[in-house]
């Protein structure tokens, strides 16, 4: 029965390979539902054929191993995705938030633009963020003093990176740093496919007292190009409860707090 089972996940992940270089690109929901397979299933069968080298990981997904490793969704396409998780997400996260009067960085990305959306209006706060979308939802919060911070604007995130933005962030210190990543696992750390991005990413961990990465599950396991933080940098990971046992205890092994929404 074991060697049947073998040859069937074998076959399998011969047909998502074919797929995948077909179609250009598959999402992992988009597979599970084709094979009726679980999206764990799917992700351990993604990271098997990534190191045969026969597709690449990439967010919620996989594309061919001959695509760009810079390939990067916009804004817009990653907003559409695992909605009802992130929206958890940000809800668990204003738990983390510093008292009344403290201060916040917020990153770009999808999920820290709900934390945004989410935070009180009766709970005063001092925020900084390099993301316009960010800065666009907080303007009308009574409660939050806001900073929009310098740098050049790239179209795919709408946030602001460059010199000018990582000299800001690196004069900050504040109570909460809230970051998004594209990739999270054990030996990568935490990653996102622009070196800029990477960069200002960087400076917002060292920018702040205690770091928290909310990041939906899709992520978590997937190595993105170019690195920002080791996981023993960040206190708190945000999750949402398709997170593996396995990532989880990896997590919590590399010395993150894990909190699942």
């Amino acid at each position: 029965m074991r060697e049947v089972t073998t040859v069937y996940a074998e076959e399998r992940q011969q047909a998502m390979a074919r797929q995948v270089t077909t179609r250009g690109r598959m999402s992992v929901a988009e597979i599970a539902r084709e094979y009726d397979v679980t999206t764990e299933t799917v992700r351990r069968d993604l990271s098997a054929l990534e190191q045969l080298g026969l597709v690449r990981r990439v967010h919620g997904g996989a594309v061919p191993a001959t695509a760009l490793t810079s390939l990067e969704l916009g804004l817009g396409e990653r907003d559409a995705a695992n909605t009802e998780a992130k929206e958890r997400i940000a809800r668990a996260a204003l738990d983390l938030l510093p008292p009344a009067g403290g201060s916040v960085l917020i990153d770009a990305g999808s999920t820290t633009a709900r934390l945004a959306a989410a935070l009180p209006r009766s709970h005063r706060l001092v925020v900084f963020t390099h993301s316009v979308p960010i800065a666009s939802r907080l303007g009308t919060n009574p409660a939050v003093e806001l900073h929009l911070l310098p740098g050049r604007v790239r179209p795919t995130t709408q946030a602001a990176v460059g010199a000018a933005t990582v000299a800001a962030v690196e004069s900050l210190r504040v109570d909460v740093a809230f970051v998004g990543a594209n990739g999270v696992s054990s030996g990568h750390g935490l990653s996102t496919p622009d070196s800029e991005e990477a960069a200002t990413k960087r400076a917002l961990v060292r920018s702040g007292e205690r770091v928290v990465a909310l990041v939906d599950s899709t992520k978590i396991g997937v190595d993105s190009a170019v690195r920002f933080a080791a996981l023993e940098e960040i206190d708190f990971v945000v999750t949402d409860d398709a997170l593996s046992t396995a990532d989880r205890k990896a997590l919590a092994a590399a010395g993150a707090e894990v909190v699942v929404a």
